[in-house]
């Protein structure tokens, strides 16, 4: 068996070609979640009342650390749709005002920004990315020219989730300050994934997964707010806040933090995940593109279809491939059933697509093992 694929839980036999969606949590930082949960159990009260706030300090430190911004201009949130919500309903924008977007973005939070945009006569303008990707001036060229006077929010993804695209946002976030335009950054797939500095990219708003490719517990998410916003960013739930047990922490972070009573023992596994991904899972990146990248021309070679970039820059740990167009609709069945492979398969504009993932516990084997099982539904 894999070595570092003994770290985690997955049950034997399973070929696991899909961290990108929920991620996968190693055994050393589950067993630290299960800690801080034994720690809340044995005394209640004195957790929530006194413990808990050093805690999630400590942690917020760790993560500024490691994203490069400051401890106090972190939110922890269960998962990204929940923090870029939280967003969008503070935003305050007039009517036939307009938000651009790619159409490369989460479903989910594209669903999120109608339900809120279409009571309030708010345009959603989507600046449509040419594929295949060629360059970055090319992207980033063609979605500035969607920027109208009426544009007054960009929401990006740094990493798209339909087709694992690392997106070029930098020169995006500073042509947007130049035009005082709010820039709020999708980084679900970006910590652990890729490197990110957040105060070198110089956006309003980002929001990331924990539990993702920094395999953190399930539900551990965080959501960056420049101090120049924090006086008119509240919480959707309001509870104790500045009256509650923390004082010494700023209200804005009193506000968000205690909203009732919640277990908050994933967000304290934090120092425990930056230090698995420093001692496990930073040099895995390397090996993990490579495996990406080698699969890329085969994908091309078994499915016949054309690629979404040209170049290995817009690449990271995830790619997608559109699928033909006669495939069998019950592929994804066929895949885990006959050969166990867990994969995504599903549906965007109007094609199918296959999405692989790879991380640090998957090897040239799981690739192989696709590739045959791709092979034989395809070519035979």
């Amino acid at each position: 068996m894999n070595r570092i694929k003994e770290k985690f839980y997955f049950e034997d036999g399973i070929t696991y070609l899909n961290h990108g969606s929920y991620g996968a949590c190693p055994k050393a930082i589950f067993e630290n979640y299960q800690q801080w949960q034994f720690k809340l159990e044995k005394q209640p009260v004195n957790f929530f009342t006194d413990e808990l706030y050093t805690a999630l300090k400590d942690s917020r430190i760790a993560l500024s650390e490691f994203l490069g911004c400051y401890q106090d201009e972190i939110l922890f949130f269960q998962n990204p749709t929940t923090a870029v919500s939280n967003i969008i309903y503070n935003l305050n924008l007039d009517s036939n005002d307009e938000i651009l977007m790619t159409d490369h973005e989460y479903g989910a939070l594209v669903r999120a920004w109608h339900a809120w945009s279409d009571k309030r006569n708010i345009r959603i303008k989507y600046a449509k990315i040419k594929l295949p990707l060629v360059s970055e001036d090319e992207f980033v060229r063609d979605f500035c020219k969607q920027i109208s006077l009426k544009t007054k929010v960009i929401f990006i993804s740094q990493i798209t989730s339909p087709t694992g695209l690392v997106l070029p946002i930098k020169k995006i976030i500073q042509f947007a300050k130049e035009k005082n335009i709010l820039t709020i950054v999708d980084g679900a797939h970006v910590p652990g994934h890729i490197d990110l500095n957040i105060h070198s990219l110089g956006c309003d708003f980002y929001t990331g997964a924990l539990h993702k490719w920094l395999c953190g517990p399930k539900g551990t998410s965080f959501l960056y707010v420049h101090k120049k916003h924090q006086n008119w960013i509240k919480p959707v739930i309001y509870s104790w806040g500045k009256n509650g047990n923390d004082p010494e922490s700023s209200e804005f972070l009193q506000d968000f933090q205690w909203q009732g009573t919640r277990d908050m023992s994933a967000f304290l596994t934090i120092p425990k995940i930056i230090e698995f991904f420093k001692s496990d899972l930073k040099d895995s990146q390397y090996h993990s593109k490579k495996l990406i990248q080698s699969s890329y021309e085969k994908f091309q070679n078994i499915l016949e279809s054309d690629s979404i970039s040209i170049g290995k820059k817009f690449l990271g740990q995830m790619v997608s491939h559109p699928l033909p167009v006669n495939v069998n609709k019950n592929i994804k069945k066929i895949l885990w059933e006959d050969y166990r492979i867990e994969i995504p398969i599903f549906e965007w504009n109007n094609m199918k697509f296959i999405r692989l993932s790879i991380h640090i516990y998957n090897d040239e084997k799981d690739i192989d093992s696709l590739m045959n099982a791709l092979k034989s539904i395809f070519l035979n």
